[in-house]
């Protein structure tokens, strides 16, 4: 099985879409290490196009050849899913600028605050 990393970018089954089907969607790992060791499991966030319509908290990726994404996407920080990580295809990662932002966003939301 494959190790990811947080900050990982990587392709995940669009869901609903049937086990037959191949379309796969981009996401962001947000929770990895003894998650994956223990269970088996990712802690994700969404990604989808910068055409869509805005969410507070989404986070405009910056560096998309690093994230190995095609077109200009933002990470939904607002959509957070568990999934299995096998199968799982990692695509790039998210560059430290984009990071600080997803965590700020996602700490705001537990409440807290980064320094």
């Amino acid at each position: 099985m494959t190790i990811f990393n947080i900050w990982d970018v990587i392709a995940v089954p669009f869901p609903g879409a049937g086990p037959a089907a191949r379309h796969r969607r981009p996401a962001l790992v947000v929770a990895a290490n003894m998650i994956q060791d223990d269970h088996g499991l990712l802690w994700i966030l969404m990604i989808t196009s910068a055409k869509n319509r805005g969410w507070r908290g989404d986070v405009a990726i910056s560096n998309l050849s690093a994230a190995g994404l095609p077109a200009p996407s933002v990470v939904r920080t607002a959509k957070i899913a568990t999934i299995p990580a096998e199968g799982i295809e990692r695509i790039g990662t998210l560059v430290l600028g984009d990071r600080l932002w997803v965590a700020r966003h996602m700490f705001s939301e537990l409440g807290r605050t980064i320094a």
